[in-house]
């Protein structure tokens, strides 16, 4: 399987490769993992491999993964562990992190969804809006929200805070009194009220002017046009 998805990854087009890692690499993956509870380290070794190219590994297993509605949390950690121990490019990443924000919610989002959080890329305010919104959806869900909701909060308020607006900051801070978690609200409370927004302007200090620096570069100034002035008279002696 490793030798296959190399092939794959090194000299065939990224529609392919896609088709391979969603029709072959990604049931073989699930399989292992379901019967071993774990996954074996040749397959580990491919699905490194299959981020070689990121745009058919998010569209050909991750955003699977995430649409299937049955993928377990283990699937998810193992899965995403590549992820977050090998570099992605920020533009594969910020629209994988528009997709899962936009999909139905299951565990596996907010796994895969933190650990992009935590790669801290620059997000467009457009990925910053949908993520924010994927999180207001929940305002008045009836059930209890797992704790993975939750630090997937946490990663997105610690990471990115300052490129909120201030009407996404009051919404979030409302969705926290309907949403709350015993220990990590707080925290996540406390990361939006010290928040400075996207659309607050912040004055820029004003350095004093240091004593006798204007003198000494009006000094200096004089000095060096004084010697300019001089230049040309020698010359023509």
């Amino acid at each position: 399987m490793y030798q296959a998805t190399r092939i794959f990854a090194s000299n065939l087009k990224e529609k392919m490769a896609q088709r391979f890692y969603n029709l072959v690499l990604l049931p073989r993956v699930r399989d292992d993992i379901a019967e071993f509870k774990k996954l074996n380290y040749h397959l580990y070794q491919a699905l490194r491999k299959a981020l070689f190219k990121p745009g058919a590994f998010f569209k050909g297993i991750i955003l699977p993964l995430c649409e299937s509605g049955t993928c377990t949390l283990r699937e998810a950690i193992i899965v995403g562990s590549v992820l977050s121990k090998n570099s992605v490019p920020m533009l594969h990443a910020c629209a994988a992190m528009l997709k899962i924000a936009e999909m139905p919610y299951t565990g596996a989002s907010s796994i895969f969804l933190r650990l992009l959080l935590d790669k801290k890329y620059t997000l467009p305010y457009r990925v910053i809006d949908a993520i924010v919104h994927h999180f207001l959806r929940f305002e008045r869900e009836q059930r209890e929200l797992p704790v993975l909701w939750h630090q997937c909060l946490l990663s997105f308020c610690q990471r990115y805070k300052g490129d909120i607006s201030s009407e996404q900051k009051e919404a979030l801070l409302v969705l926290l009194r309907a949403q709350p978690h015993h220990s990590i609200t707080p925290e996540i409370r406390w990361e939006l009220q010290h928040a400075t927004c996207r659309d607050v302007e912040v004055p820029e200090p004003m350095m004093a002017p240091q004593d006798g620096g204007g003198e000494n570069l009006r000094e200096s100034s004089s000095g060096a046009a004084a010697d300019v002035g001089e230049a040309p008279s020698e010359m023509v002696t």
